[in-house]
């Protein structure tokens, strides 16, 4: 098969490689769309991830197909059905497992090779991960599951409330869910990004205020103005920048909270005014990837029509293109998906 094999930083080949072979609880599933990923981009442009990905390897994890081969013990998936798989599946039974914190795994399998015409999905994953796609939906929509559920987790932890202001620091499609999804809660969005075309796409998903966040201009002013001074209820940080991770406490009332989304790099250090946290009862929390639950939760969101892949994939690419496509992406922030077709 054709495949897309990581070697390195930037080093990326499309190359024939053996199709996967499975084991007695594996499935193999021929990919018809996979998704790109800040985080697969953030692979590239560094060359591995501590925890997902060593190279040399096949990489990309948003993924939707057909299964092609099971393995004798596998239940409920046969040849022919259409299906989504996550990413990674939890052990259920570790300190965190136990706890409800599947996302926090100390024996979190992770799963990569969507970037190829075939991937086997691991027992685990089957069985704890891997859903049928229902007949009306497509396979980019079903593809949108992973980054989904790690969006609706985020959203979920902040605690929101019908009638909140929310702010959205940060409007590349992890951003543009946040917007969708607090618009179905019936909250008031606060859309903050540093292009017209990142405002534009966040106004059509139903953002309220729309208000441009880059060095010359004062974000936090802006945003308290919006409420009267008193700061918005929830602040949540979709970018990845020390600078945004203080615009969002800067932005929250009192009691409010932050939701630091937006993984910073690695040895990355943030100052906060222990004052501003203590006195004013400010929480933050910080929101990592996603369980099974809200994977079922975000296919739900799928398949009822609430998230469509149109809102966030504006590209189609066959895998050939896939380095042009991730350099592509390096260029340019804030860029919507592109779907990957083997």
């Amino acid at each position: 098969m054709m495949a897309a094999v990581l070697y390195g930083k930037e080093h990326l080949q499309v190359e024939p490689v053996a199709v996967p072979t499975i084991d007695s609880g594996d499935i193999l599933v021929r990919v018809k769309v996979a998704l790109t990923c800040g985080t697969d981009v953030k692979v590239f442009r560094r060359g591995y991830h501590a925890r997902m990905i060593v190279p040399p390897a096949v990489f990309g994890h948003e993924l939707a197909g057909d299964v092609v081969a099971v393995g004798e013990a596998v239940k409920g998936f046969s040849v022919g059905q259409r299906v989504v798989s996550a990413n990674s599946a939890p052990c259920e039974q570790c300190y965190f497992c136990r706890r409800g914190l599947e996302n926090l795994c100390e024996d979190l399998l992770f799963n990569n090779g969507a970037y190829a015409e075939y991937i086997r999905i691991p027992s685990r994953i089957v069985e704890r991960n891997t859903y049928l796609i229902p007949r009306h939906v497509g396979y980019h929509d079903a593809a949108l599951l992973e980054p989904l559920a790690c969006v609706l987790r985020g959203w979920e932890e902040t605690l929101p409330r019908p009638g909140d202001v929310v702010t959205i620091i940060g409007l590349g499609p992890i951003g543009l869910m946040f917007v969708k999804i607090a618009k179905l809660s019936g909250c008031r969005v606060v859309a903050v990004g540093r292009r017209q075309t990142q405002l534009k796409r966040a106004a059509a998903l139903g953002a309220d205020e729309l208000i441009v966040g880059d060095d010359a201009s004062d974000p936090v002013k802006t945003v308290r103005g919006l409420t009267g001074g008193r700061g918005v209820d929830i602040a949540i940080e979709a970018v990845g920048k020390p600078q945004t991770w203080q615009w969002a406490v800067n932005m929250v009332r009192r009691g409010g909270t932050v939701n630091f989304f937006g993984g910073c790099p690695n040895d990355t250090t943030v100052n906060l005014d222990t004052q501003l946290l203590h006195y004013s009862e400010i929480t933050c929390k910080a929101s990592f990837h996603h369980t099974p639950a809200y994977i079922r939760k975000a296919l739900d969101l799928v398949s009822n029509g609430h998230i469509a892949a149109s809102f966030f994939v504006n590209r189609e690419e066959p895998l050939s293109n896939l380095l042009e496509v991730m350099r592509h992406l390096m260029s340019h922030n804030g860029h919507l998906k592109t779907a990957i077709v083997p």
